[in-house]
């Protein structure tokens, strides 16, 4: 990608280079056992308790290391927060990193190469690498490649007196528009549509699992030129519009809603929010994104975990992290975190760990996703340009925007930001 038109674009990358040009490692030796700290945006209690499992496991055999935290930070604040540890002097050891900033961290040289050090690293597949790479070094584990899918309350579907999006699959007409019937009439009977889990009208880029089946892009392959004003945006915003302000098939703006405790019909999400119907009273299923007017599609959210050089403690880290990544630790992961790992990318295996899923749905979702599934926008600079974009869409969020409009300023804005 190309680099971004402005100074104030590359300050997240201003300062991780800055952090690779640290004296991380090279401090005297500390006595004792070393504790380590991995940064990570979840705080969901099972995949706590899985982390800790392996982390516990590996201090049996390595008394060098300390205790292993794990420390959440919201979603929301999650890249903005852990760059403000980073210029604090308060760099975590490791870090879950999100694919939105994935060319920053990667391109500053701020992250241990760890391609020598992960286990039959040769069978990661090339799609799940691609972000995490950098002239054939690897600079973080693709911990989690994600494909987005949709979470269905059938009772609400069966009590508006839809079919279910299964039965629309069998019938070939598992789209846009008739996802958006279902959720319409079940908004008519006082519950909540769709909903995008950690949109909320401010993380824009998650709006790809929608925009995607329109071809749209939020810029060109290269990085260098804007499309959100291109026709296929404009019609796929259009209909998010349409869906939110006339047809009200989902939350507007400033409504709290939660599928997980039922009063919402459908949610985009990754399958790691499963460990959150485990307790549901609703029956519930799990789908593949709807076709758009360009046909099926998939969109995949990634995570990867990278070791920060300037850390005092990367090598005891990057070993934890070699271990912590390898093909047995991978297979447990999957219950919540698809693996990049091709021996583990297949429904029986998957099904093993992820026993609240069946075959169907991780082939549907997980397996068939990953390997057609397009990754959600990144860019360098990617910090100012989602808090640009963010601001610029501010106005498509109302009842009377013209979407063409608001779409032009914000090309307008990003721009400059994409060296175009």
């Amino acid at each position: 990608m190309k680099a971004p038109g402005k100074l104030a674009a590359l300050s997240l990358t201003a300062l991780l280079v800055a952090t690779a040009c640290g004296n991380g490692g090279t401090a005297p030796a500390a006595q004792g056992p070393q504790p380590l700290r991995m940064s990570i945006w979840t705080s969901n209690e099972a995949h706590l308790k899985l982390f800790n499992d392996i982390a516990a496991e590996y201090r049996k055999s390595h008394p060098q290391v300390g205790k292993i935290t794990f420390d959440p930070i919201p979603f929301e604040n999650y890249t903005t927060t852990l760059t403000t540890q980073i210029a604090g002097g308060n760099p975590p050891d490791m870090a879950w990193i999100l694919e939105n900033s994935a060319p920053d961290f990667v391109g500053s040289g701020a992250l241990v190469p760890l391609k020598s050090k992960i286990e039959n690293v040769g069978e990661l597949v090339p799609a799940a690498t691609r972000l995490w790479e950098r002239e054939g070094e690897l600079y973080a584990y693709p911990f989690s490649t994600s494909p987005f899918g949709v979470f269905v309350n059938t009772d609400l579907v069966k009590a508006a007196g839809q079919k279910p999006p299964r039965e629309l699959m069998k019938a070939g007409q598992w789209d846009w528009e008739h996802a958006n019937q279902i959720n319409k009439a079940i908004a008519a009977k006082g519950k909540n549509g769709l909903t995008i889990l950690n949109f909320d009208y401010k993380a824009w880029d998650n709006l790809a699992t929608i925009w995607q089946g329109w071809g749209a892009k939020a810029w060109s392959d290269d990085g260098g030129t804007c499309q959100f004003n291109a026709p296929e945006m404009v019609e796929a915003m259009t209909f998010v519009h349409k869906a939110i302000f006339t047809d009200k098939s989902m939350p507007g703006p400033g409504t709290a809603v939660d599928f997980f405790s039922g009063d919402t019909a459908m949610a985009v999400a990754q399958i790691s929010r499963a460990a959150m119907l485990k307790d549901a009273t609703f029956k519930w299923d799990l789908v593949p994104l709807p076709a758009g007017p360009k046909g099926k599609y998939a969109v995949i959210g990634q995570a990867g975990i990278g070791v920060l050089k300037k850390s005092p403690r990367a090598q005891q880290a990057t070993e934890f992290l070699a271990y912590f990544a390898n093909a047995a630790n991978a297979a447990k992961l999957a219950a919540y975190f698809p693996p990049a790992r091709t021996s583990l990318l297949t429904a029986d295996t998957m099904a093993k760990t992820s026993p609240m899923l069946s075959g169907d749905q991780l082939q549907e979702v997980v397996i068939d996703g990953i390997q057609k599934g397009v990754v959600k926008p990144s860019h360098t600079g990617q910090a100012e340009l989602a808090q640009t974009a963010r601001a610029a869409l501010d106005p498509l969020w109302k009842p009377d925007a013209d979407v063409k409009a608001v779409l032009d300023g914000v090309c307008a804005k990003i721009q400059p930001l994409l060296g175009g």
